[in-house]
């Protein structure tokens, strides 16, 4: 018998990033259901939310959690800021909009992992449903959607050369990053709506809200879980009127990313059980796989070229393009990555260039092999988790991004982007061998913001939920955000997570996963 019928839901999502506003807007279409929605940060108000040019400006702001790595021992000990969204929407109301699937090996090395119903041919009728894609619908893309996607139409003249370089280089343009060819120079499709950002919230959760059986939670934190025996029975939370419990009759989904899900894991006594104790915390469930597995994409900021006259203001959000380039003899999902920004990209280490004076072709690559962690510092929930990515420790990833460089330059250096380019500012002329480029890229490296892994969806002991994305070992608890990812898709991973959480809706929903499709015409491998 319910106590306090407001306190009471069917289910209660963790979050509403991503896969929070996909999972409560699906969820409470079902009118017998009561869905609760806890966020941590507030409403969108910031103006600069909404104007895609601004996005930069969004991090260190009053919706960025802010988070920093600890010193990165292949990055010249630097300390990396880790930007996520604390604000309804999440990390889509400050990230750069790109909307990339990834290619179809990403999904189907998790089907051959052992988790099945995630491949690409599973996941495709998700990225239908989930979009309205503005040039039309095909067999590759849909219409009718909640999410809003565009490609540019007028796209930056620098942007522009820079595509012709690729092709100058050898790389064959492609028409769609997600169609029939993920490699090539590409226009970007972007979650921009009438000239403004749409975030996840805007798109799936702002149209959900005057349904009496969702209630949103905002400036509401998440203390702990409540565990009864091997069953979570609900929240502990905190807001304005202290201290609460929310219970669950079905289920909690923690939809709170990569950092948060199991970070709240690990304070609620799940994880590891030494490191727990070590900490004071009681071990509720040895899981040593929590937190574990974190990789993320590494960018450079980067291959930057001073301009020969000013460079115009983007009308989209300064970077219209990705390239996804193959190694030679390279089969499959790409190794590598460039990126077009109309305006000076650097790390802490390099003096900045005036905005309108310079431009930038970004790099990095797809497929980290280097893993990293996410651990408690302290049993205090006031306390930064420690954040490791470790970056570059594995010397393919080395060796991979130094070929990425390669390509930039190479790019950067052709004759079709003659008419813009007045002189390499970096890594500049002096840099030349082999170690120079290597240094460079330790000052250089920052993150793509995509980091994936840390409660990893498998069968194997070290899995932390199972392919149901139920965790393991305990019953009405479940992951469902870019940390139950495997292995990080090859492009930014929002729009996978979008599939995810739509495709787990179902599975919640006791309804029968849509059938498995592929585009008429399959999709190549390059």
């Amino acid at each position: 018998m319910r106590s306090n019928s407001s306190n009471w839901f069917d289910f209660l999502v963790i979050g509403s990033g991503t896969a929070g506003s996909v999972l409560a807007a699906r969820l409470s279409e079902e009118t017998d259901l009561r869905i609760g929605l806890i966020e941590a940060g507030g409403l969108a108000a910031d103006p600069r939310i909404a104007e895609p040019a601004q996005w930069p400006l969004l991090q260190g702001s009053a919706i960025d959690w802010a988070h920093r790595t600890i010193p990165q021992r292949h990055t010249g000990g630097r300390v990396h800021e880790w930007p996520r969204g604390k604000v309804v929407g999440g990390s889509t109301a400050l990230n750069a909009m790109a909307h990339v699937r990834g290619h179809p090996a990403d999904f189907d090395a998790w089907v051959a992992a052992g988790c099945a119903g995630w491949g690409y041919a599973d996941l495709m009728p998700y990225f239908l449903r989930s979009e309205h894609y503005t040039p039309g619908a095909s067999s590759y893309h849909g219409t009718g959607g909640p999410l809003h996607l565009i490609r540019p139409s007028e796209p930056h003249p620098v942007t522009e050369a820079y595509m012709a370089a690729g092709a100058e280089a050898g790389i064959a343009p492609t028409e769609d990053h997600n169609g029939a060819r993920m490699t090539g120079p590409c226009l970007n499709t972007l979650t921009i709506k009438d000239g403004k950002r749409q975030t996840i919230a805007d798109a799936y959760l702002v149209p959900a809200l005057p349904r009496p059986n969702l209630r949103v939670m905002p400036e509401t934190l998440v203390l702990s879980l409540i565990l009864d025996g091997a069953h979570c029975r609900g929240v502990r939370v905190s807001d304005r009127d202290g201290a609460r419990d929310l219970m669950a009759e079905r289920g909690v989904v923690l939809a709170a990313g990569t950092i948060a899900s199991p970070v709240l894991l690990m304070r609620s006594g799940i994880g590891a059980a030494g490191e727990l104790r070590a900490l004071g915390i009681p071990v509720r469930h040895d899981l040593p796989g929590v937190g574990r597995n974190l990789h993320d994409h590494l960018l450079s900021g980067g291959n930057v070229y001073r301009a020969r006259r000013p460079v115009p203001s983007s009308k989209y959000q300064n970077s219209e393009s990705l390239m996804y380039i193959a190694r030679d003899g390279e089969e499959g999902a790409p190794e590598l990555v460039l990126a077009c920004v109309t305006a000076p990209v650097t790390t802490e280490r390099f003096a900045p260039l005036p905005l309108g004076e310079a431009y930038t072709i970004m790099f990095g690559f797809t497929h980290p092999r280097s893993r990293g962690t996410i651990r408690l510092a302290s049993a205090d929930p006031d306390a930064a988790p420690l954040i490791d990515p470790n970056y570059l420790a594995e010397e393919h990833d080395r060796d991979v991004y130094l070929e990425a460089l390669e390509q930039a330059r190479a790019v950067g250096g052709a004759q079709a982007l003659s008419d813009w380019r007045a002189e390499e500012y970096l890594p500049g002329p002096a840099v030349k061998s082999a170690a120079d480029k290597r240094t460079f890229l330790e000052m250089a490296a920052f993150t793509h913001h995509h980091p994936v892994g840390t409660c990893r969806m498998g069968c194997d002991a070290d899995a932390v939920v199972d392919p149901n994305l139920k965790l393991r070992g305990l019953e009405r608890l479940y992951v469902c955000d870019g940390s139950i990812i495997p292995s990080i898709t090859t492009g930014p991973v929002n729009a996978a997570i979008v599939a995810i959480a739509e495709r787990f809706s179902d599975l919640l929903r006791g309804r029968a996963p849509l059938a498995p499709s592929l585009p008429a015409r399959a999709p190549a491998l390059a």
